[in-house]
């Protein structure tokens, strides 16, 4: 975002809001890492319980008083606040306090940028960042008409909003053009997968979870980690590694609270891989003192997926650094009837346990046959260990006796033995 620069993190908590204070703590230091991650240098936080939010500032006055004299004393440049503001808002605290003013969605957006490396990625970036810039044009355009007319209210800088406005909006046409011809290379991949019968399970959790770690344990790859929030923007697909058939595993952005209205809607091409995938795995950091909060966040995105009632393997993560009781406990329950199993992805515990529980999933999904497969037909018995589940195989002297479950798209394999029943 800007080098070099120091910057104070400002929280509100609403005392007549349902989240407690320590919600409002944790928001704050996450905001901190957000910062942090988009190469601030977080100097000062400080939150502040009120009521209800000051339509002009935000967190009033005082408190922005407060906060330009720690600024001075702490050499910073920058404020950064835990909620999303308006245009005429950001106008009114910099004007007040001499700062340069951030809001949670610019630092997430900021964080996107820097993340997107796909040409796909890169264009639904901007398309969120120009869609958040015309909102906050709109916002300053009203703030200008409740002056009324007269002075100060005519010409050209009302022009030159309309002028900005029409710009964005044609420039967001052309990258929705070009989203959507690469969204038709997307939706030929996923084609292609279903016409090969390919099984394919989303990772998905809250950001830093450790999901692309545990993809490269399970995959063998070499995906980028990074013990930050947002290591990974684009969504990687990779197979799975000695599983019985080919399961694809593809790696999704991550979830967080808050998350800018205008990213989901402008990732809504890259998040559809979650609502088309056959099984979810759902990875949550039970290290982290928020999880449960964090597992609830992922849900509600799951649920605006229509992709809460897939089938479901929850990934209990790093259980290397977390409480012995937590686990006990989270072993004695089981949120939304999901398969859990506890590992460390990146010390290895626990991943052949889950490779079971993945094997197992699409069996559930594939038809039994049980049939009689003649000597000279054995290409077949070939052919179906690629694609099928092998329950049993008996060698006979009439041929090869065999018990296995396969995709209706894979029956193709079996045809000329079931014209013969």
């Amino acid at each position: 975002m800007q080098n070099n620069n120091k910057a104070i993190v400002l929280g509100i908590h609403l005392t007549s809001g349902k989240n407690s204070k320590e919600i409002a703590e944790y928001s704050l230091l996450e905001l901190a890492e957000l910062a942090e991650t988009a190469g601030l240098e977080v100097v000062g936080e400080s939150l502040q319980s009120r009521t209800k939010i000051d339509p002009t500032y935000v967190a009033g006055k005082g408190k922005l008083d407060e906060i330009s004299q720690m600024a001075e004393a702490l050499e910073a440049e920058t404020l950064v606040l835990d909620l999303n503001l308006s245009g005429s808002q950001m106008r009114n605290i910099s004007e007040l306090t001499g700062l340069k003013i951030i809001d949670r969605t610019l630092l997430i957006l900021d964080i996107f940028a820097l993340r997107a490396t796909t040409m796909e990625g890169r264009l639904q970036v901007e398309i969120a960042q120009l869609n958040d810039r015309a909102t906050r044009l709109i916002g300053a355009g009203i703030a200008l008409s409740r002056l009324g007319g007269g002075i100060g209210t005519r010409g050209p800088g009302e022009t030159q909003l309309e002028t900005d406005r029409r710009h964005i909006q044609r420039r967001i046409k052309t990258l929705k053009h070009r989203l959507k011809e690469l969204g038709k290379r997307r939706q030929l991949t996923r084609e292609n997968r279903e016409k090969n019968q390919l099984i394919t399970g989303a990772i998905v959790g809250y950001t830093n979870a450790g999901k692309s770690t545990l993809m490269n344990a399970l995959c063998q790859s070499d995906l980028f980690t990074m013990d930050q929030v947002f290591a990974t923007l684009d969504p990687t697909a990779r197979r799975i590694k000695n599983s019985e058939i080919p399961i694809l595993l593809i790696d999704t952005v991550g979830f967080i609270r808050k998350l800018p209205h205008q990213l989901i809607e402008a990732f809504q091409s890259t998040l559809e891989e979650v609502s088309y995938a056959d099984f979810i795995v759902q990875v949550t950091d039970i290290s982290d003192p928020e999880f449960e909060a964090q597992m609830d966040i992922v849900e509600r995105q799951l649920e605006a997926l229509n992709a809460d009632s897939k089938p479901r393997i929850h990934v209990f993560n790093k259980i290397d650094l977390a409480e012995q009781q937590v686990i006990d406990q989270l072993k004695q329950t089981n949120r939304h009837s999901a398969k859990q199993v506890f590992v460390s992805a990146r010390n290895g515990i626990g991943l052949a346990d889950l490779k079971q529980v993945i094997n197992e999933i699409p069996k559930y999904q594939m038809l039994p046959f049980h049939l009689m497969i003649p000597f000279d037909q054995s290409q077949i018995v070939s052919e179906l260990r690629n694609v099928a589940y092998i329950d049993n195989v008996e060698y006979t002297e009439h041929g090869t006796e065999i018990s296995f479950r396969i995709h209706q798209g894979h029956l193709g394999i079996i045809k000329p033995l079931l014209q013969q029943i």
